[in-house]
């Protein structure tokens, strides 16, 4: 079995009694344990100098190797071309996006350094498993250092539109990068035929059965794999009794009274703002749910150096406090927000509280929020989950209570109708979309895409 070297931004740590960032690492480990491997990315630390290797960390089959950034790489690479024009257009947000070529080329000169570091480390039969919009570049930087391996990309962000990403200058040499993989994964089939759409129209490529390419030179294959989650452990964790202390003060204080709860990384694609406002829609419209609703907003600051998330936060923190001012009474507070992050271990019992999982991105690739609340539900009085039709988990969890994220008023209707839902429909509902995910877990994911490019 050949060895898996998984590619990525950041690095998940390997050491037994270390806790995974999430699902996702908790995935791409178990198939690293069992194939044997290397994970390698940026250490998350930026270097005093240049841009350097950091010592490797070995813990049984898998080796964990990293490098750090200089001040100048990571200002281009990260915050500037990764975060400041492709994460905005990926998303659909043109007037957040910006285009500097000296952020471009910094861009292509993390990737290559990714790509000299890693090359040296290479067997021969090594399957590269890269992931996400920082490494669009990368199979072409180890191609020009000879290495003839296969090579995969999983983009977990959205694609979009030719003509959306036509707005990037450089967008024609980004897809020629992107065309040196042998597998290109997707999280939807929207995003896949986004793909299809400009190499056949602008690229002069050919389709040799529908999801073979032929461009520039080279053949690749495309497929959609809609990422999971690990349904029967999400449950597990959520019911945990060492799990549930914060849980059951929330629920004490809450007394009988609904809850509303979102999850979200703070971040302009989420639909916070909007969110808000649909929340106060709904409490002007559905006066009867006033003193007993509470809305609780996490969302766990990010990019926190870049000015556009820095002004993201001031507004939320302003629209929540205008909105309790409107509404708050002395023994009710109807909007909870919080701005920090809390454990996987804490936030699975808070899902499996909630009445309603309110999950509204303007865009997402998936949205694993949106499963994760599914999955931590009580299956024999299970809440509703309110869902953007812009995230790609739309595409498979049919049954949830889609909305346009656009829409506040169609938002606050749905909010009163997953409060007043029947059991009898909502366990129906929740009994479909827990199929749908257990059919598309997270071990399926990542079994099919490894399988795929081994034989690509």
């Amino acid at each position: 079995m050949p060895r898996l070297v998984v590619v990525s931004n950041r690095v998940a740590p390997i050491t037994e009694g270390e806790a995974a960032a999430g699902g996702l690492a908790v995935g791409v480990l178990d198939a690293l344990r069992r194939q044997g491997g290397i994970w390698f990315g940026w250490s998350g630390e930026i270097a005093t100098g240049e841009s350097e290797v950091q010592p490797d960390q070995t813990q049984g089959a898998i080796t964990r190797a990293t490098l750090s950034l200089s001040r100048r790489d990571y200002d281009d690479f990260y915050r500037g071309f990764a975060n400041g024009t492709l994460w905005p257009t990926l998303h659909y947000q043109l007037g957040l996006s910006r285009y500097d070529r000296a952020e471009f080329a910094g861009y292509r000169r993390v990737n290559e350094l990714f790509a000299t570091s890693l090359a040296a480390r290479l067997a021969p039969d090594d399957l590269v498993w890269a992931h996400d919009y920082h490494l669009l570049s990368l199979a072409e930087a180890l191609r020009a250092r000879g290495i003839a391996n296969r090579i995969g990309l999983f983009l977990h962000t959205p694609f979009p539109a030719p003509q959306v990403l036509m707005t990037i200058p450089a967008h024609r040499e980004l897809v020629r990068a992107m065309t040196c993989y042998d597998l290109l994964g997707f999280q939807t089939e929207t995003d896949r035929l986004a793909f299809v759409d400009y190499v056949l129209r602008e690229a002069g490529g050919e389709s040799i059965d529908g999801h073979c390419l032929s461009v520039f030179g080279r053949c690749l294959r495309t497929e959609v794999y809609p990422i999971g989650v690990q349904v029967e452990e999400v449950r597990a964790q959520a019911v945990l009794p060492a799990n549930r202390r914060h849980a059951t003060r929330l629920r004490a204080n809450l007394q009988d009274g609904p809850l509303i709860l979102s999850v979200d990384r703070l971040d302009y694609s989420k639909g916070l703002r909007q969110r808000f406002i649909a929340f106060e829609r709904f409490l002007l419209d559905y006066p009867s749910h006033r003193g007993r609703v509470t809305f609780m907003q996490i969302a766990p600051p990010s990019r926190g150096d870049i000015q556009t998330y820095r002004e993201i936060r001031r507004e939320l923190e302003g629209e929540a406090g205008r909105i309790n001012g409107r509404f708050a009474e002395v023994d009710w507070m109807p909007l909870r927000y919080l701005n920090k992050g809390f454990p996987r271990d804490v936030l699975m019992p808070l899902y499996a509280e909630a009445q309603v999982g309110l999950v509204t991105p303007l865009r997402d690739g998936m949205n694993l929020v949106a499963k994760e609340y599914v999955a931590a539900q009580d299956p024999d009085d299970p809440g509703v989950l309110i869902l953007s039709q812009f995230a790609g988990a739309a595409r498979e969890l049919t049954a949830a209570l889609i909305v346009n994220p656009y829409d506040e008023p169609a938002m606050a209707a749905a909010l009163d109708e997953g409060l007043r839902m029947s059991l009898t429909e909502r366990r129906e509902r929740h009994a479909a979309m827990l199929a749908v995910m257990r059919a598309n877990s997270l071990d399926r994911w990542r079994d099919r895409f490894v399988d795929d490019l081994s034989r690509a």
